[in-house]
């Protein structure tokens, strides 16, 4: 069975719990099965990688290596500690979904929950 989720990659979202609460960021990865996302730059951890040859650089003559170190890493957050910021009322907001007739076919669209606005969040 698909799960489905609300949110969806390039959405601008706002952080509600956890050390970076209250910060906004866009949707680089969605994981509906897992019922998380990733954000760019923010719940970043810090990953201790190894240097690694690159496989096939023979080709390119010579072998070549991917530096290791200490880096930084966004990390996966549950779907539940996000909130979608509506692009027209710019504020963190539940999202509704509507279904409208367009040339004759039934499309869904998302839509802002928030008193007074109500506007598609699909653009």
């Amino acid at each position: 069975m698909a799960v489905k989720m609300k949110v969806k990659k390039g959405d601008l979202v706002q952080i509600l719990a956890g050390k970076d609460r209250g910060k906004q960021g866009r949707v680089i990865e969605a994981r509906p099965s897992e019922r998380r996302v990733i954000v760019e730059n923010l719940n970043v951890a810090k990953r201790h990688t190894r240097p690694r040859p690159i496989r096939d650089a023979s080709r390119m003559g010579g072998t070549q290596v991917v530096p290791g170190g200490i880096i930084d890493k966004p990390a996966p957050i549950p779907v539940a500690n996000v909130m979608v910021v509506c692009p027209v009322c710019g504020n963190p907001t539940r999202v509704g979904i509507v279904e409208k007739e367009i040339k004759g076919a039934t499309v869904r669209a998302r839509v802002c929950k928030r008193e007074g606005c109500g506007q598609e969040i699909d653009r």
